[in-house]
């Protein structure tokens, strides 16, 4: 891998995983002999728990946005708000709390923050508004056709587009992206989601619902392994699964630089075991293990 390459790695959980990030990025920072030095924080995303805007998840993010503005601004990581609710109407636009967000959100420090966005409605109310942030194609879109996610990618409107998963793997496609575009795309890495799910957009709009504040019943998912839950080591068997040798060995020689770490529905521990797996040095990792885990204010389970 070039030296000269840096991989940006855009982590989860900005409102819901705040104790951890509090503990892991003075660490990330004060520490890098610890971590690759090809890889870099791109931006952490997330949305807190009772959110009109959001989707993807429903949130249960409980730390004040004033502390997650703080924790961003000191050391100057994007905050991107992840406002992917593909279900809005003009009267959920004038929601307070999210505006608010918008508002606190809008200029932090030195870095510019974004939004991960599916609706249209929503991109063009914020854009009106709020004109300081980037906007992120939400991987909600289920993009699977290949030339829907490129004619996504010539928009420009976004900064970046996260394709769904099934285009991981289309290297023949991705590499004949002019590099302009390649800087946009912005891969999911670590999708435990059934490989041959039909039902993915259906599951999504649910979540959607559920953060409007609809009465509806939980999605059934139709995976043959829904009953398992995630497990890393399961994403880890997936056909769109990203490693960290395919990071390094065919995608940045490719031209590629972003790649999204899903798991803002998952527990703390899981989310470390992805910081550990994909940015630290394997030689460090039971040291950054002890130290993380050694933290007196930080309960990981």
């Amino acid at each position: 891998m070039k030296k000269d390459i840096t991989v940006y790695y855009h982590l989860p959980g900005l409102f819901e995983f705040y104790e951890l990030y509090r503990v892991f990025l003075p660490l990330f920072r004060e520490h890098r002999e610890y971590f690759y030095d090809w890889c870099e924080i791109g931006s952490i995303y997330g949305a807190p728990q009772d959110c009109l805007w959001a989707g993807g998840r429903v949130g249960f993010g409980e730390e004040d946005p004033k502390d997650v503005y703080s924790l961003m601004r000191e050391y100057d990581i994007s905050a991107r708000l992840t406002f992917s609710n593909s279900l809005l109407e003009e009267r959920h636009l004038a929601d307070r709390k999210c505006n608010d967000l918008c508002e606190m959100f809008e200029h932090c420090g030195n870095v510019k923050n974004g939004v991960i966005i599916h609706s249209d409605l929503l991109l063009d109310h914020i854009r009106s508004n709020y004109p300081d942030y980037y906007f992120v194609s939400s991987t909600t879109k289920v993009l699977t056709d290949f030339s829907e996610f490129e004619k996504e990618l010539n928009r420009e409107e976004f900064s970046f587009v996260v394709p769904d998963f099934r285009l991981n793997k289309e290297h023949l496609r991705l590499d004949a992206l002019p590099l302009a575009l390649k800087q946009k795309v912005e891969f999911l890495c670590n999708e435990c989601c059934w490989y041959g799910c039909y039902d993915r957009k259906r599951c999504y709009e649910n979540v959607s619902r559920k953060n409007l504040g609809e009465a509806c019943e939980d999605h059934i998912c139709v995976s043959p392994d829904a009953h398992k839950g995630y497990r890393f080591s399961d994403a880890m068997k997936n056909p769109g699964f990203i490693g960290i040798k395919d990071i390094q060995n065919v995608y940045v020689p490719e031209g590629f630089s972003n790649f999204k770490i899903e798991g803002r529905s998952l527990g703390s521990a899981v989310i470390f075991e992805f910081l550990l797996y994909y940015m630290t040095k394997p030689e460090y990792q039971l040291k950054v293990r002890e130290e993380t885990y050694l933290d007196s204010m930080l309960d990981l389970f």
